[in-house]
């Protein structure tokens, strides 16, 4: 999907995937010290609000700006000090390429042909901190068959180990599953991937 498309999906209802935060994004990110954030294809802005929240300072990017105007308008009902930490960012998140400044990228559901997504995962690691952290999570490629939701083209989807090997020799992969998400319509598989430039939870707690 381009980005007239997106526009157009977030365009037919109020909020395509809700408010609350990805779960998964929430076990692992009230683990970690709070700092700076960039969430790619960050969509209506769910995740980086609730980051936002969390005292993270968020950049979130994304190439629809239906979906970037809805994201900021719902952070207008949120206190100023929370609407300060976040800036949005109109672009192809395939073409960013980000300052080495980040403790937490995140790549949630973002779903490519395999060269693009190996474009986005690299640059998501040229954008770390030496201690930060990469999320990757998305639609398993076993979900088509044994799961529930999400598109149906097997091409653009992946396994946690195909991750591991997009990260390749470019950071040190941590953690690299299988993760079980229950919906309204069922059990959705998802692959989860997380990795560093150095040691996972190095950093010196910022609270």
């Amino acid at each position: 999907m381009d980005a007239a498309a997106w526009d157009a999906k977030y365009s037919a209802k109020d909020l395509v995937y809700g408010a609350p935060p990805n779960p998964t994004l929430v076990e692992i990110a009230t683990s970690r010290p709070r700092g700076r954030a960039l969430d790619l294809a960050c969509g209506e802005g769910r995740n980086a609000l609730w980051l936002a929240t969390r005292g993270w300072e968020v950049t979130a990017v994304d190439f629809s700006a239906v979906g970037l105007t809805k994201g900021h308008r719902i952070a207008r009902s949120s206190p100023k000090s929370v609407r300060e930490r976040l800036t949005w960012v109109l672009a192809d998140v395939t073409s960013v390429t980000p300052e080495p400044e980040y403790d937490l990228v995140l790549v949630l559901y973002l779903h490519l042909p395999h060269q693009q997504r190996l474009k986005v995962i690299r640059n998501a690691i040229r954008a770390l901190k030496p201690d930060g952290i990469l999320m990757i999570l998305g639609h398993h490629s076993m979900n088509i068959d044994d799961g529930v939701g999400g598109p149906q083209d097997p091409e653009i989807f992946y396994a946690p180990e195909d991750l591991a090997v997009d990260v390749g020799s470019e950071a040190v992969v941590h953690l690299c599953e299988n993760r079980h998400r229950t919906t309204d319509s069922g059990t959705a598989i998802d692959a989860l991937l997380l990795a560093s430039k150095s040691g996972l939870g190095t950093g010196k707690d910022r609270e």
